[in-house]
């Protein structure tokens, strides 16, 4: 068994900030990319921001500039630090993980159960 455990969501006023966290637990052998997804009522799933085991990390051209994806390998787990929030950062964030439970598997896509945020005066 892997698990994803969020926190950190929660409302904030436009302007603030938020940190959200992730910890991946279980029957874990190596983590791989890990990243923040987000859906909006009525809208897809879309990429928030992803970081790879070595480092390198990907944004949304929504959120450059605002957001620091960071990791812990040695704890396995992956924080996104969001600025400058906006209304339309509204969302369930989920986070997301690739990872093989063992040397001689393939990774799988994990998911997160979600956390909502949401961005509101």
């Amino acid at each position: 068994q892997v698990q994803l455990v969020e926190s950190g969501g929660g409302l904030v006023q436009p302007g603030e900030s938020l940190r959200l966290s992730c910890a991946a637990s279980g029957s874990i052998f190596a983590v791989y990319t890990m990243g923040w997804y987000r859906q909006a009522p009525g809208k897809q799933r879309e990429l928030v921001a992803d970081i790879t085991r070595g480092g390198s990390t990907n944004y949304a051209d929504s959120v450059k500039g605002r957001a620091t994806i960071s990791r812990d390998n040695a704890k396995n787990t992956v924080s996104l630090q969001m600025n400058s929030l906006k209304a339309e950062d509204t969302a369930v964030y989920y986070c997301n993980a690739d990872i093989s439970r063992s040397l001689t598997s393939m990774s799988s896509a994990y998911w997160g159960q979600g956390t909502q945020v949401t961005v509101s005066s």
